[in-house]
């Protein structure tokens, strides 16, 4: 069995509450995990928010053995979490399953350049809580008989499909960031602030924060619309 020895204590835990984030959204949900040398990489696919994730770890070494040099396999984020032991900072890798859609379409690795006009982190903690409180206010208002599926699903694509400040990067990317843990308040010396930066490369845009980064295919380029790279 592949097992992963992460650096650390504190690199287990984050793994772990990034696979329970994942789970809270879908309890059937899978991962692609990559992983080289001593970098690896957990992509998941929150369905809330049709958007792809990721959260990237430090490896102690490769893996149990030490003859492996890569790893690149979709399993259960279920049984990854199960396997999970953070006082001896491991992790089992579980059977393959069939990768769902997303797990085949992952952004470029390479050609990513800054894009301007980035809210602050803190202006984008007040984006997304306002964009929340509308939604809760506006479905509120609906009478009974237009509280459908469609009707509150037509409300929160209007308020989610916005873009943020002066960039296309729509306001439920910096949501799935947030609830995601990639969206964190700053520590009281301020430091990671200056670590939020939008890419672009080609169709894709990527918000990264120290704690994983989220990107999305722009529109009109492709029917997922959605994909992630590290942080």
């Amino acid at each position: 069995m592949t097992v992963l020895h992460l650096a650390d204590e504190t690199e287990t835990a984050d793994l772990a509450a990034f696979l329970s984030r994942l789970l809270h959204y879908d309890r059937s949900a899978a991962v692609r995990l990559q992983a080289a040398g001593t970098a690896l990489a957990v992509f998941g696919w929150p369905p809330s928010f049709e958007v792809l994730a990721v959260r990237t770890a430090r490896l102690a070494k490769p893996y149990e053995d030490g003859l492996d040099v890569t790893l690149d396999v979709t399993v259960s984020a279920g049984e990854l979490l199960e396997s999970v032991d953070e006082a001896g900072a491991t992790a089992a890798v579980p059977a393959a399953v069939t990768g769902p859609p997303w797990a085949g379409v992952l952004p470029p690795r390479g050609g990513w350049r800054p894009e301007p006009g980035l809210p602050g982190a803190e202006s984008l903690r007040a984006l997304v809580a306002a964009a929340v409180a509308e939604f809760r206010s506006r479905t509120q208002e609906l009478d009974a008989g237009q509280r459908t599926r469609t009707e509150l699903d037509r409300i929160g694509r209007e308020i989610w499909s916005r873009t943020v400040g002066r960039t296309p990067l729509p306001v439920r990317a910096v949501h799935a960031a947030q609830s995601l843990g990639f969206l964190r308040p700053p520590p009281p010396s301020g430091a990671g602030e200056e670590d939020l930066v939008l890419f672009s490369s080609g169709a894709w845009l990527r918000l990264r924060s120290p704690y994983g980064s989220v990107a999305v295919r722009r529109v009109g380029t492709g029917s997922l619309g959605v994909s992630v790279s590290g942080r």
